[in-house]
């Protein structure tokens, strides 16, 4: 569905990402793990055109995307929510999920998406006219993730799903996602800060370290390797042997 092969991106003079190759099927679940800095949100933001890779190609089903500006992308059914959440402060809740729905099919499907995400997330539905900068956190990424879905995407790119959040909200938000990724078949590219999570939703996951990537594989399997538990779940040889 999403081929990445062989980018290199910088930012001015700063190379950022190196020699970048990854794959995402069709109804999968993929998460990016790393620390911060590692290059993981520069990936995310050149799969949806905010950055251009200076070699390499990015392909969307056969189309290729590295050429494309950000609208277009979207119009072929790739849509990402932010780091940040990055809503309008000053509108609505419903104003906030009815400018997802920018796109000519998604507008026209606008009134059934609102239903269908007040379901999935039904405080929303009670925040329907408050504005969205008065929102608690957990209830911002819920109408960011709201906003996106509007568009009616194949492909949706979550750039750091937990951050700021309780577990509590954090395990209701991944619980939303992997049902959506069941019931509507929505291929899903994550990054996220927490390990554990991130690799108990996928199905599969990309270590970047340095801005390339180190290693690759099932999620499971990466969640049982040593390696991983050591950087970035905080268990160590010593902590295991005493």
């Amino acid at each position: 569905m999403l081929e990445i092969s062989h980018i290199d991106v910088y930012y001015g003079d700063l190379q950022a990402l190196w020699d970048i190759s990854l794959t995402i099927e069709e109804g999968e679940i993929v998460t990016l793990i790393g620390s911060n800095g590692a290059g993981k949100s520069t990936i995310m933001k050149t799969v949806s055109g905010l950055l251009k890779p200076k070699t390499g190609s990015i392909s969307f089903e056969g189309t290729r995307l590295d050429k494309l500006p950000a609208h277009q992308i979207v119009e072929l059914g790739i849509c990402m929510v932010p780091e940040g959440r990055r809503l309008f402060p000053q509108m609505t809740v419903l104003e906030n999920l009815e400018v997802g729905a920018s796109i000519r099919e998604a507008k026209k499907l606008r009134y059934d998406t609102i239903s269908w995400i007040y379901e999935l997330f039904p405080i929303l539905r009670e925040r329907t006219k408050q504005k969205a900068g008065t929102l608690s956190g957990g209830e911002q990424q819920m109408l960011a993730i709201g906003r996106a879905l509007m568009s009616q995407p194949r492909l949706l790119l979550i750039d750091e799903m937990s951050l700021g959040l309780s577990p509590l909200l954090v395990e209701e938000i991944s619980q939303a996602l992997k049902d959506i990724n069941k019931s509507k078949k929505l291929t899903i590219f994550l990054v996220e800060q927490d390990v554990n999570v991130a690799l108990s939703m996928a199905d599969r996951g990309y270590i970047v370290e340095n801005g390339s990537i180190q290693d690759r594989g099932d999620a499971r399997a990466l969640l049982r390797s040593e390696r991983i538990k050591e950087a970035y779940l905080g268990t160590s040889p010593l902590e295991k042997a005493g």
